[in-house]
């Protein structure tokens, strides 16, 4: 066998052990959102008022906004977004536009599964409570993380904070869901799960809206890239009705929230949220 020949058909079986190598991930991606939608309740009881009567007045308002009376309090959410994802800094965001889906479970879990491109160059894959696995023009592993402690810390933050704005019904007050006021205009949820606890400060309007989210996430989206406390939050706006909640359609969010640093690396246009019955 020539040398061309040799290094032919080694290239040939990389690039089938590559592509073998994203279709597990493929797999695993829908695997694990159909388990999640399969979470929803089948029979779950409807909103009244009488539910946030006793809460502090800012998370009350929240909920008597987000939530209209009689609307079947599923928690689990299929949405469908667009945007752009900010791969760089403040002064270089280095957007790339994506499409997205996602389905979120707080507090089991999510998964996104996206598709990003600039020009010619393509990037997709997937995030969820258990990894961040992305491949460059389908074959090219770019990154490949999970499975340990700072990765799970991180992503329960982000998907905790998304259900504030999400999936309400799941941050009513219950076992492990508790609301306290800030202010006049904010409140905190703190949500705890299988020995993870999260804080999520919100901001509200005067009828109740959430205009803007707050948190301190466990990230290493740092200089140094190390696991640290930073600031993370966002703003929230275009709110639709979908099948009696009252959601926003884009939001802006990005590390390092309220500093200098801060630039929404997250930039997103909601076009479809599906609350499925189980």
């Amino acid at each position: 066998m020539s040398v061309t020949v040799y290094l032919l058909a080694i290239l040939v079986i990389t690039v089938i052990v590559l592509f073998d190598r994203r279709l597990l991930d493929h797999r695993a991606d829908l695997n694990t959102m159909h388990e999640l939608l399969a979470s929803q309740p089948a029979n779950p009881p409807v909103f009244t008022p009488e539910r946030v009567a006793d809460l502090p007045d800012p998370a009350r308002r929240y909920f008597l906004y987000t939530i209209k009376s009689g609307t079947p309090l599923l928690k689990v959410v299929n949405i469908t977004m667009a945007g752009r994802f900010g791969m760089g800094t403040k002064d270089k965001p280095n957007y790339l536009d994506f499409t997205a889906t996602q389905v979120l479970a707080m507090p089991a879990g999510f998964v996104w599964k996206m598709r990003a491109r600039r020009g010619a160059m393509v990037l997709s894959g997937s995030d969820s409570q258990s990894w961040t696995r992305f491949w460059l023009m389908g074959l090219l592993p770019v990154a490949r993380m999970g499975g340990d402690p700072d990765h799970t810390r991180s992503a329960f933050g982000r998907y905790v904070a998304e259900a504030v704005f999400w999936t309400p019904a799941a941050l009513l007050p219950g076992p492990g869901v508790v609301w306290e006021a800030l202010a006049a205009d904010r409140a905190q949820v703190t949500v705890e799960y299988q020995g993870l606890t999260q804080v999520v400060e919100l901001t509200v309007s005067e009828n109740g809206q959430p205009i803007q989210i707050r948190f301190d996430r466990w990230s290493n989206a740092n200089p140094r890239k190390q696991y640290q406390l930073q600031s993370f939050g966002g703003y929230l706006s275009e709110f639709r009705d979908f099948g009696g909640f009252r959601l926003p359609t884009h939001l802006e969010a990005g590390n390092h929230f309220q500093t200098e640093q801060y630039f929404p690396f997250f930039v997103a246009d909601v076009t479809e949220i599906e609350f499925e019955h189980g």
